[in-house]
């Protein structure tokens, strides 16, 4: 005899009023696992099941419903008892909860993958889901979940790039990872940029050893084979080798070193006492309107500190073109390429989140985390720079064809 038992109809204003009475009573809790929402949410999805099996039998006749079992679901607001409805020929497959599916949607992934992201480990992870949720999920399921954007990453990692970019800062910031029991220190090469269009992007991120001018030349060339043909200004810390990397793949590009890492160099080999006083004599070599006031201001400092400091005075004797190549751009751009400052502000950003962490557990988990750091921090940029319409155009008149030929007006 057919089943004719029917669920009983969900008493919307009964809910209400038992929501209300827990509010009045100073519960607030709606979510969670003791939430007055996780009932409303197993009435609707038994309600759903139900509509989807009664619509599938009626197509499929003489199919007949056959009862239904009891399945736990994971939700956002805790594990849920829903039925599932069976019908006599096994041909339902629902399609709000499937037969093997024991998470609702993608909800729950998502949000762990954004808790992962904000640097929570994933012991306090499993705290977090168990006390607002009720859901325990082993630390294998963490870490299968959060491997769900590997693929992502390396798709990431290798898509095609512009052909030309206008300002470019290259700088590596260093982790803690553990390798074969041992805890080794790894860098993360980070690529800025600044297109056409005036849109900032993090072209790469690149995990090598520690800092070195090789590892920049394959990072160099791995951008050169995504569609990087050109780069206008490049800005970089004073890495031995490191300008002669950029300049061996991208022979047309200035590089410019950056003068807050020189100064902060130079004072490594001065002695306390008179660390503020040359402090004070460098800033006339960079702080002022032209290289011709710059050059006469070097000589002044030689003077004045050669004897006393040769190797302050030399490296920037040696470095001198490349330190002083913003010299050749109106003031705007002066102000973008002259530091790395770009670039630190963005591995600050990063180290707010990756600041808890002793040590990585592997380069994969180092990897992980970063690139989902960095896709947050890459949402909030969604404007160009601040009057780019000016920018651009001193850009085309500095560089004629190089940038001509790819803008479109």
């Amino acid at each position: 005899m057919e089943e004719k038992q029917e669920k009983k109809a969900f008493d919307y204003e009964s809910f209400r009023q038992q929501a209300i009475d827990r509010l009045m009573s100073g519960d607030k809790e709606l979510g969670g696992k003791d939430g007055v929402l996780a009932p409303l949410l197993k009435d609707l999805l038994d309600a759903v099941l139900s509509g989807e099996a009664q619509a599938h039998v009626e197509e499929s006749r003489p199919n007949r419903r056959n009862g239904s079992k009891s399945k736990c679901v994971k939700t956002a607001h805790g594990p849920i008892e829903v039925e599932m409805p069976r019908d006599r020929d096994g041909s339902f497959e629902p399609k709000l909860i499937a037969k093997r599916q024991t998470t609702l949607g993608e909800g729950l992934d998502n949000r762990i993958l954004s808790l992962y992201s904000k640097g929570m480990s994933y012991e306090d992870i499993q705290s977090h889901l168990e006390d607002l949720y009720g859901l325990e999920i082993s630390t294998g399921q963490l870490s299968a979940i959060t491997d769900k954007i590997l693929p992502v990453v390396e798709q990431w990692r290798s898509r095609p790039l512009d052909p030309i970019y206008t300002f470019m800062w290259l700088d590596a910031v260093h982790f803690k990872v553990r390798q074969d029991g041992k805890v080794i220190s790894k860098a993360a090469y980070n690529v800025l940029s600044v297109d056409l269009q005036g849109n900032k992007d993090l072209l790469g991120i690149y995990i090598g050893d520690s800092e070195s001018s090789r590892f920049w030349l394959s990072v160099l060339s791995d951008l050169q084979n995504r569609g990087v043909k050109d780069v206008l200004i490049c800005s970089i810390d004073n890495l031995k080798g490191f300008a002669d990397a950029i300049e061996t793949v991208f022979p047309l590009t200035d590089v410019q070193l950056c003068l807050v890492h020189q100064v902060r160099n130079s004072l490594r080999y001065v002695t306390s006492k008179d660390q503020r006083q040359v402090a004070a004599d460098l800033k006339p070599l960079y702080q002022v309107a032209s290289l011709s006031a710059a050059e006469q201001n070097l000589a002044a400092f030689a003077s004045k500190w050669g004897d006393k400091y040769p190797l302050v005075l030399e490296s920037w004797q040696r470095n001198w073109i490349r330190l002083t190549r913003f010299f050749e751009y109106p003031p705007a751009i002066r102000k973008v390429v002259y530091t790395t400052n770009t670039v630190e502000a963005f591995h600050r950003q990063i180290r707010t989140v990756t600041k808890s962490k002793g040590a990585f557990s592997s380069e994969t988990a180092l990897v992980k985390l970063l690139y989902l750091t960095t896709q947050r921090i890459i949402e909030k940029w969604k404007i160009p720079l601040a009057n780019w319409s000016v920018t651009v155009q001193q850009l085309a008149i500095l560089y004629g064809d190089r940038i001509k030929q790819y803008m479109k007006v």
